[in-house]
Protein backbone atom coordinates (compact mmCIF):
# COMPACT_ATOMS: atom_id res chain seq x y z
CA UNK A 1 0.00 0.00 0.00
CA UNK A 2 3.12 1.95 0.83
CA UNK A 3 4.85 1.68 -2.46
CA UNK A 4 7.21 4.08 -3.99
CA UNK A 5 5.56 7.41 -5.80
CA UNK A 6 5.21 7.67 -9.63
CA UNK A 7 7.39 9.63 -11.76
CA UNK A 8 4.56 11.90 -12.33
CA UNK A 9 3.65 12.30 -8.63
CA UNK A 10 7.32 13.03 -7.94
CA UNK A 11 7.13 15.68 -10.34
CA UNK A 12 3.92 17.30 -8.51
CA UNK A 13 5.51 17.13 -5.52
CA UNK A 14 8.85 18.88 -6.54
CA UNK A 15 6.83 21.64 -8.68
CA UNK A 16 4.71 22.49 -5.35
CA UNK A 17 7.83 23.01 -3.66
CA UNK A 18 9.17 25.46 -6.14
CA UNK A 19 9.12 29.30 -6.25
CA UNK A 20 6.59 30.55 -4.23
CA UNK A 21 5.80 27.72 -2.15
CA UNK A 22 8.20 27.42 0.40
CA UNK A 23 5.03 27.04 3.01
CA UNK A 24 4.36 23.22 1.57
CA UNK A 25 7.88 23.12 2.61
CA UNK A 26 6.91 23.30 5.94
CA UNK A 27 3.41 21.99 5.60
CA UNK A 28 3.44 19.65 9.11
CA UNK A 29 4.87 22.85 11.00
CA UNK A 30 1.39 24.55 9.59
CA UNK A 31 -0.76 21.45 10.33
CA UNK A 32 0.58 21.55 13.91
CA UNK A 33 0.46 25.23 13.98
CA UNK A 34 -3.44 24.29 12.85
CA UNK A 35 -4.26 21.59 15.60
CA UNK A 36 -3.10 23.75 18.45
CA UNK A 37 -5.20 26.81 17.60
CA UNK A 38 -8.03 24.11 17.51
CA UNK A 39 -7.09 22.64 20.47
CA UNK A 40 -6.67 26.25 22.60
CA UNK A 41 -9.92 27.60 20.51
CA UNK A 42 -11.91 24.98 21.78
CA UNK A 43 -12.63 26.37 24.78
CA UNK A 44 -14.21 29.60 23.64
CA UNK A 45 -16.51 27.74 21.56
CA UNK A 46 -19.23 26.98 23.89
CA UNK A 47 -21.89 28.87 24.62
CA UNK A 48 -21.67 31.46 21.36
CA UNK A 49 -23.30 30.60 17.93
CA UNK A 50 -21.06 32.58 16.12
CA UNK A 51 -17.85 31.29 17.97
CA UNK A 52 -19.29 27.60 17.79
CA UNK A 53 -19.54 27.62 14.16
CA UNK A 54 -16.81 29.29 13.69
CA UNK A 55 -14.76 26.65 15.46
CA UNK A 56 -16.50 23.65 13.51
CA UNK A 57 -15.24 25.62 10.04
CA UNK A 58 -11.87 25.51 10.84
CA UNK A 59 -11.78 22.00 11.99
CA UNK A 60 -13.18 20.74 8.65
CA UNK A 61 -10.48 23.30 7.10
CA UNK A 62 -7.50 21.06 9.46
CA UNK A 63 -9.02 17.96 8.22
CA UNK A 64 -8.92 18.98 4.23
CA UNK A 65 -5.63 20.50 5.61
CA UNK A 66 -4.31 17.34 6.82
CA UNK A 67 -5.55 15.29 3.57
CA UNK A 68 -3.53 17.96 1.39
CA UNK A 69 -0.51 18.17 3.66
CA UNK A 70 0.14 14.46 3.51
CA UNK A 71 1.19 14.39 -0.42
CA UNK A 72 -0.17 11.13 -0.61
CA UNK A 73 -0.50 9.07 -4.38
CA UNK A 74 -3.90 8.68 -5.70
CA UNK A 75 -5.30 5.24 -4.20
CA UNK A 76 -3.97 6.64 -0.78
CA UNK A 77 -5.71 9.91 -1.31
CA UNK A 78 -8.72 8.36 -2.42
CA UNK A 79 -8.94 6.63 1.06
CA UNK A 80 -8.31 9.50 2.91
CA UNK A 81 -10.90 11.90 1.39
CA UNK A 82 -13.11 9.14 1.68
CA UNK A 83 -12.27 8.65 5.98
CA UNK A 84 -12.63 12.49 5.53
CA UNK A 85 -16.13 12.82 4.83
CA UNK A 86 -17.49 10.70 8.42
CA UNK A 87 -14.26 13.02 10.62
CA UNK A 88 -16.00 16.51 9.18
CA UNK A 89 -19.63 14.86 9.93
CA UNK A 90 -18.55 14.04 13.30
CA UNK A 91 -17.22 17.59 14.06
CA UNK A 92 -20.06 19.56 11.91
CA UNK A 93 -23.29 17.45 13.02
CA UNK A 94 -22.40 15.26 15.15
CA UNK A 95 -20.58 17.76 17.38
CA UNK A 96 -22.54 18.29 20.05
CA UNK A 97 -23.47 14.49 21.72
CA UNK A 98 -24.14 11.58 19.80
CA UNK A 99 -28.00 12.00 19.33
CA UNK A 100 -28.61 8.30 17.19
CA UNK A 101 -27.27 4.88 16.07
CA UNK A 102 -25.88 6.64 12.60
CA UNK A 103 -23.44 9.19 15.09
CA UNK A 104 -22.17 6.63 16.61
CA UNK A 105 -21.51 4.68 13.45
CA UNK A 106 -19.95 7.60 12.28
CA UNK A 107 -17.96 8.05 15.16
CA UNK A 108 -15.96 5.18 14.31
CA UNK A 109 -15.81 5.94 11.05
CA UNK A 110 -13.85 9.17 12.26
CA UNK A 111 -11.59 7.44 14.43
CA UNK A 112 -10.38 5.13 11.23
CA UNK A 113 -9.07 8.61 9.77
CA UNK A 114 -7.39 9.42 12.95
CA UNK A 115 -5.70 5.85 12.76
CA UNK A 116 -5.09 6.47 8.94
CA UNK A 117 -3.71 9.67 9.64
CA UNK A 118 -1.74 8.67 12.42
CA UNK A 119 -0.02 5.81 10.62
CA UNK A 120 0.81 7.51 7.47
CA UNK A 121 2.64 10.63 9.22
CA UNK A 122 4.43 8.01 11.40
CA UNK A 123 5.83 5.97 8.56
CA UNK A 124 6.08 9.35 6.97
CA UNK A 125 8.94 11.09 9.83
CA UNK A 126 10.27 7.57 10.82
CA UNK A 127 11.07 6.63 7.44
CA UNK A 128 13.96 9.21 7.09
CA UNK A 129 17.20 8.41 7.47
CA UNK A 130 17.95 12.31 8.80
CA UNK A 131 15.80 14.30 11.09
CA UNK A 132 14.92 17.87 10.46
CA UNK A 133 11.81 20.04 11.55
CA UNK A 134 9.50 18.57 9.79
CA UNK A 135 9.86 15.68 11.10
CA UNK A 136 9.59 17.18 14.75
CA UNK A 137 6.48 19.12 13.69
CA UNK A 138 5.12 15.61 12.22
CA UNK A 139 5.48 14.00 15.58
CA UNK A 140 3.89 16.66 17.55
CA UNK A 141 1.22 16.28 15.02
CA UNK A 142 1.21 12.82 16.26
CA UNK A 143 0.67 13.40 20.15
CA UNK A 144 -2.32 15.59 18.83
CA UNK A 145 -4.22 13.47 16.88
CA UNK A 146 -3.80 10.90 19.42
CA UNK A 147 -5.13 13.02 21.97
CA UNK A 148 -7.97 14.58 19.51
CA UNK A 149 -8.46 10.57 18.64
CA UNK A 150 -9.08 9.48 22.60
CA UNK A 151 -11.20 12.17 23.20
CA UNK A 152 -13.83 10.78 21.13
CA UNK A 153 -13.10 7.03 22.04
CA UNK A 154 -13.82 8.69 25.64
CA UNK A 155 -17.25 10.78 24.58
CA UNK A 156 -18.17 7.56 22.90
CA UNK A 157 -17.43 5.39 25.90
CA UNK A 158 -19.53 7.91 27.66
CA UNK A 159 -22.47 7.56 25.42
CA UNK A 160 -22.42 4.04 25.96
CA UNK A 161 -22.21 3.83 29.37
CA UNK A 162 -23.48 7.12 30.66
CA UNK A 163 -21.66 6.50 34.42
CA UNK A 164 -18.29 5.69 32.77
CA UNK A 165 -17.23 8.61 34.09
CA UNK A 166 -17.91 10.22 37.53
CA UNK A 167 -17.52 14.08 37.66
CA UNK A 168 -16.84 15.90 40.89
CA UNK A 169 -19.18 18.66 42.06
CA UNK A 170 -16.94 20.10 43.99
CA UNK A 171 -14.96 21.61 40.63
CA UNK A 172 -17.40 20.95 38.21
CA UNK A 173 -20.54 23.23 37.34
CA UNK A 174 -21.92 20.28 35.15
CA UNK A 175 -22.56 16.32 35.60
CA UNK A 176 -22.93 15.23 32.29
CA UNK A 177 -19.46 14.18 30.80
CA UNK A 178 -19.24 16.97 27.38
CA UNK A 179 -16.89 16.80 24.52
CA UNK A 180 -14.95 19.40 26.28
CA UNK A 181 -14.71 17.41 28.82
CA UNK A 182 -13.29 14.62 27.03
CA UNK A 183 -10.70 16.66 25.28
CA UNK A 184 -9.63 18.13 29.04
CA UNK A 185 -9.61 14.75 30.48
CA UNK A 186 -7.65 13.21 26.86
CA UNK A 187 -4.60 15.23 27.25
CA UNK A 188 -4.51 15.06 31.14
CA UNK A 189 -4.01 11.24 30.72
CA UNK A 190 -1.78 11.37 27.55
CA UNK A 191 0.45 13.68 29.71
CA UNK A 192 0.37 12.01 32.67
CA UNK A 193 -0.85 15.06 34.24
CA UNK A 194 -4.30 13.86 35.60
CA UNK A 195 -7.71 15.01 34.81
CA UNK A 196 -9.07 16.61 38.33
CA UNK A 197 -12.56 16.41 39.12
CA UNK A 198 -13.05 13.61 36.63
CA UNK A 199 -12.57 9.79 37.71
CA UNK A 200 -13.35 6.82 35.01
CA UNK A 201 -15.50 4.64 37.32
CA UNK A 202 -16.12 1.74 34.67
CA UNK A 203 -13.58 -0.66 33.76
CA UNK A 204 -13.43 0.07 29.88
CA UNK A 205 -13.12 3.54 30.78
CA UNK A 206 -9.85 3.07 33.19
CA UNK A 207 -8.41 0.54 30.62
CA UNK A 208 -8.66 3.31 27.85
CA UNK A 209 -7.05 5.80 30.21
CA UNK A 210 -4.11 3.47 30.87
CA UNK A 211 -3.71 2.83 27.64
CA UNK A 212 -3.85 6.14 26.52
CA UNK A 213 -1.17 7.14 29.34
CA UNK A 214 1.15 4.48 27.88
CA UNK A 215 0.76 5.50 24.74
CA UNK A 216 1.61 9.14 25.63
CA UNK A 217 4.96 8.07 27.31
CA UNK A 218 5.86 5.53 24.75
CA UNK A 219 5.27 7.97 22.33
CA UNK A 220 8.15 10.33 23.77
CA UNK A 221 10.43 7.40 24.33
CA UNK A 222 10.18 6.43 20.56
CA UNK A 223 10.31 10.01 19.47
CA UNK A 224 13.56 11.17 21.31
CA UNK A 225 15.20 7.68 20.43
CA UNK A 226 14.49 8.39 17.10
CA UNK A 227 15.67 11.69 17.20
CA UNK A 228 18.97 11.33 18.59
CA UNK A 229 19.31 7.86 16.34
CA UNK A 230 18.86 10.24 13.45
CA UNK A 231 21.14 13.28 14.83
CA UNK A 232 24.04 10.55 15.10
CA UNK A 233 23.86 9.66 12.41
CA UNK A 234 24.01 13.20 10.44
CA UNK A 235 26.69 14.23 12.51
CA UNK A 236 28.67 10.75 11.70
CA UNK A 237 28.08 11.03 7.74
CA UNK A 238 29.56 14.68 8.01
CA UNK A 239 32.47 13.87 10.36
CA UNK A 240 33.09 11.22 7.31
CA UNK A 241 32.81 13.94 4.51
CA UNK A 242 35.29 15.61 6.67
Amino acid sequence: MFAKRTHTEVRLIRAATKGHHVWYQNKFMWLFIFLLGVLLYYPYSLGNNFRYYSYRALFCVVILFTVYALSMRRSLLVIALLLAAPEIIQHTIYAADFRSPIAVVNSFLALAFDVFIVVVIFRRIFGKIHADSESIFGALCIYLFVGFSFSSIFQLDAYLQPHAFYLDPAVNNHNIFNRLDAVYYSFASMTSLGAAGITPVTGEARLLTIIEALLGVLFLAVLVSRLLSAYGVKGASEKIEQ
